[in-house]
Parts: structure tokens; sequence; C-alpha cells
């Protein structure tokens, strides 16, 4: 019997928390007129590095969900993507593969894709815990939606991304100040297999 990866309650907590992010992103999209139809390019192919085992673990529930023949099967494409970024890294060139979990354009791992899978496209700002605020244009096609405007709005992160802060702090407890810092792509996330760790005595795998 498979046990559970994240507590069923931190699991809502960050379906809740994704829900509120597409809102949030489907507003400022309408208000921009902005949409992906029709673009000529695939934001599956960029280079994003993922940083709480809360969005890892996420994942992997959604992996679990599938039947293991396509599991197998992304699990094999990911072990080609992390082979192949690491090749061009020690080239010195950013990665642009197509996410291993992108079939015929689409995300296989809809409802559990990562926050910053859900956030790019339109300009979004936040806040940083020293002050600093920091903010991102968007994709070209919404740069070129807004080019000249000098009124631009954005997303603001800084709620979002506090609140995934809190859901780590509370899932991970003490341990979250000893546990190596996440620092990987979607792919490498898929290779390494579920986070495994004890927590109140019970391994957490799969």
């Amino acid at each position: 019997m498979k046990t559970e990866i994240l507590p069923g309650e931190i699991a809502r907590q960050v379906a809740e928390l994704y829900s509120d992010m597409e809102t949030a992103y489907d507003a400022l999209a309408r208000e921009l007129m902005f949409t992906c139809r029709g673009c000529p390019d695939n934001c599956c192919d960029s280079y994003f590095q993922h940083h709480t085992y809360t969005e890892w673990a996420y994942l992997w529930e959604g992996l679990r969900k599938l039947p293991e023949e396509k599991r197998k099967y992304f699990e094999k494409r990911a072990a080609d993507y992390v082979t192949e970024s690491n090749r061009m890294l020690a080239q010195g060139e950013r990665p642009s593969l197509m996410c291993p979990v992108n079939e015929e354009g689409l995300c296989a791992l809809y409802p559990h894709r990562l926050m910053i899978c859900r956030m790019h496209g339109v300009p979004s700002a936040m806040t940083r815990p020293d002050g600093k605020r920091l903010e991102f244009p968007g994709c070209f096609r919404c740069q070129e939606i807004v080019a000249g405007r000098d009124d631009v709005p954005h997303l603001d992160r800084t709620r979002l991304y506090q609140r995934l802060v809190l859901l780590e702090m509370e899932w991970l407890g003490q341990k979250r100040t000893i546990l190596p810092k996440v620092k990987m792509t979607l792919a490498e996330m898929i290779v390494k297999g579920p986070p495994r760790f004890t927590f109140c005595g019970s391994d957490s795998q799969e």
C-alpha cells in the first residue's frame, strides 16, 4: 500500500493556493487581453528551477495518479532531459528543452504543475523580505501587448510565495533547517523520486 507523500491537509492547501494563483493570473490576462492561444512559442521549453519540498511532493502526488506505464514513460523522458540539460550547462549553454511531461504541446500533469509554470506569462512582481521589489516583464508575447504603456499592471507574487513558504514550514517543521536546499528542475524532481525523510516516526515515500 502506498503511503501518502504530503499530509492530506497540506495537499488540500496546496491545491487551494494553486487555484488562487490561477484566479489571479486569469484576471490579469483578461485585463491585458492576453492569451497563449495561437502563440508560435511554447513556454514549456523554459529552464526553470524550483525550490520547495512541498511542490516537489505535490508533483509526485500527480505522478502517482497516472497508470504505471505512463509514469515510467515520463520518468524515462525526465532522465533524458537531465542528461541533455547537464551536457548543455557544462558547455555554458542555458538549456532550452521541452518539459518531459509535455505531450503534444499540453501539460500531462496540468492540475499539479508547479508555481512558476502558473505564474509565467503575464507581468508580475514580488517584494523580497529585505524590502526590495523585483519585477518580471512576462513572456515576449505579453511584452509586445504592453509595449509603450507606462501603467503596466503586475501580478503581485508576494503573498502567494509567502503562503507557499508557510506551507513548507508547517509540513517540514524543524527539519526545514537541516534538510538540503531544493534547487531542481521538474525533470530532476521526477528522476529523484518523491522526497523521502522521516516524519513522526514514519517514512514519507512511494
